[in-house]
């Protein structure tokens, strides 16, 4: 039997046939729009105003229920299928829904409609794919991260005139660090459907030369997690130290070697708490449009570590301080340019800080934070004595505070400029011992950075044949210096809690914010599942 002799456009006699035709995913060869089709792919269309003018503006020629679109229909179907190794919510664009969806359709309505929801569903998918399935903004205030959306209009062109295929494999995210959290979340779930990790060891802290059943379960669980050769030692050893120090390192612990309470704590999270990580990893990197390619600052809040990147290699590196995790206090997550540096920098204290912490106190003591000069609207000093700081409020008080430049200030001896709207930068400070602290929120919101004259030197060194020289005399003068930076460097200060390293092995960090658990809830609540972990 031909196709062709069955198509009738009016009437109920080629419906049966034509559901058939679609069961076996190839379209029907009826014409591409009947009056039926238009009015009910026009209707459906309407409270979407992007696809309803698209449909509008094209003639309302198909994409995927023509006779012509089998190739792109059958394309995207499979495209869709890996949306569960993608770590995205798989009924947006079910696959198997929409086959089933085709396959009862019946008449030229029923083609209209499922028209519209295959249009829905690409364009869901597309987004989901390229720049991320939330509004990340809308999960946690602090992320203020830009997202660039591709304009659906183009999307729709490209599957339109395209080899579909192609078009499709666009799409896909091409970052080595996104192939390789991908690989990562298959390998865990392979591991959770092997029965993960063993038990936790429940146990005090452990330390070499320690023995019993506390240290074999220990033993075995640093075993199946891959950083201990299987061993039949049942003693804390040389190896098993090493291998707890290796474990340490790859989770921002002190690398002591020494099974602590803090790091049984990370060596008991379970493998489903790695998965969500990193799945929500996936979903960070999907906004991050970057050249990595090009040198870089990059500030991974939950490391507690600033890194200046070249080519994929990390040229500078030290650790820092970040926001509280307090409201207000969080240090955000965006991408701005490094502009210039200040050295001998006066700081001018932000009004939050003002209004909250210091008008208090200069209410009961107009002599209190004396190190503060109170400065009027134009910049100038103003003498305490004039002020009646009783007589404002929070929201009256029109006058700013300043510390001059001085070994004492709050920005130290530098810091590093890329103007933005949150008032975020990088500094030198003087409270050098929280440094040594495994878990460094302590700021505003400002990064503070251990080796600023480290960092301000390698800036230099790309400019000045004597950088050290050169920023040292500076120093020198006591007075506030601007250098310009003549090539503008990009700063990412981002929040990965699981992030591939230099050889492609996933490194975890605790989520110091809870940005994380919120934005796994959000996915959870979009429909992302762990693969194979019964709820």
């Amino acid at each position: 039997m031909h196709f062709h002799s069955l198509r009738k456009p009016f009437g109920r006699s080629w419906l049966v046939p034509l559901a058939f035709v679609l069961s076996q995913g190839i379209a029907p060869a009826v014409p591409a729009q009947t009056a039926a089709f238009t009015r009910s792919l026009a209707a459906t269309a309407s409270s979407d105003q992007v696809v309803a003018d698209w449909y509008r503006e094209t003639g309302y020629r198909t994409l995927w229920t023509g006779p012509e679109d089998a190739g792109r229909r059958a394309a995207f179907l499979a495209a869709i299928l890996s949306a569960r190794d993608h770590g995205l919510p798989v009924a947006r664009y079910d696959a198997a829904a929409l086959m089933a969806r085709l396959r009862a359709a019946e008449t030229e309505g029923d083609r209209g409609r499922i028209e519209v929801e295959m249009t829905q569903a690409y364009l869901a998918w597309a987004r989901d794919l390229t720049s991320g399935a939330l509004e990340p903004r809308k999960v946690d205030a602090g992320i203020v991260r830009e997202i660039d959306r591709i304009d659906p209009k183009t999307l729709l062109t490209r599957i339109a005139n395209g080899n579909p295929e192609a078009v499709l494999r666009w799409l896909e995210p091409k970052s080595p660090v996104y192939l390789q959290l991908m690989k990562a979340k298959i390998g865990l779930e392979a591991q959770i459907a092997a029965g993960g990790w063993g038990a936790p060891v429940a146990a005090r802290p452990l330390s070499p030369g320690d023995s019993g059943p506390a240290v074999v379960a220990l033993r075995d669980r640093l075993v199946r997690m891959g950083y201990l050769a299987p061993t039949p030692v049942a003693s804390y050893d040389r190896g098993l130290q090493i291998a707890v120090t290796a474990f340490q390192l790859a989770h921002g612990l002190t690398p002591d070697g020494v099974a602590n309470a803090a790091t049984l704590a990370e060596i008991n999270q379970p493998p489903e708490a790695r998965l969500k990580s990193v799945i929500v990893a996936m979903e960070r990197e999907r906004w991050m449009d970057i050249d990595r390619t090009r040198k870089h600052i990059w500030v991974n809040l939950p490391d507690f570590r600033a890194k200046i990147v070249d080519g994929g290699k990390t040229i500078f590196e030290t650790r820092v301080v970040i926001g509280k995790n307090v409201p207000d206090q969080r240090s955000p997550e965006f991408s701005d340019e490094m502009e210039h540096m200040v050295i001998n920098p006066s700081w001018g204290v932000p009004r939050s800080i003002i209004v909250k912490e210091y008008l208090p106190l200069l209410q009961r003591n107009p002599n209190a934070v004396s190190h503060l000069q109170v400065i009027d609207g134009r910049g100038r000093v103003v003498s305490r004595g004039s002020v009646n700081f009783a007589a404002y409020s929070a929201k009256t008080f029109p006058f700013g505070l300043r510390q001059p430049p001085s070994d004492g200030n709050a920005l130290g001896k530098v810091k590093f400029m890329f103007p933005n709207p949150y008032n975020i930068y990088l500094h030198d400070t003087p409270s050098k011992s929280l440094f040594d602290h495994e878990v460094r929120a302590y700021s505003h919101g400002c990064i503070r950075v251990a080796d600023p004259f480290g960092l301000a030197h390698e800036l230099l060194s790309w400019q000045v044949d004597n950088a050290e020289a050169e920023f040292e005399a500076a120093l020198k003068t006591g007075k506030e210096t601007v250098v310009r930076l003549q090539e503008h460097l990009p700063v990412h200060l981002v929040y990965f809690t699981a992030y591939p390293d230099a050889r492609g092995r996933i490194s975890y960090r605790r989520d110091v914010y809870g940005r994380d658990a919120a934005l796994w809830e959000a996915l959870e609540a979009a429909g992302v599942e762990l693969a194979g972990v019964q709820g």
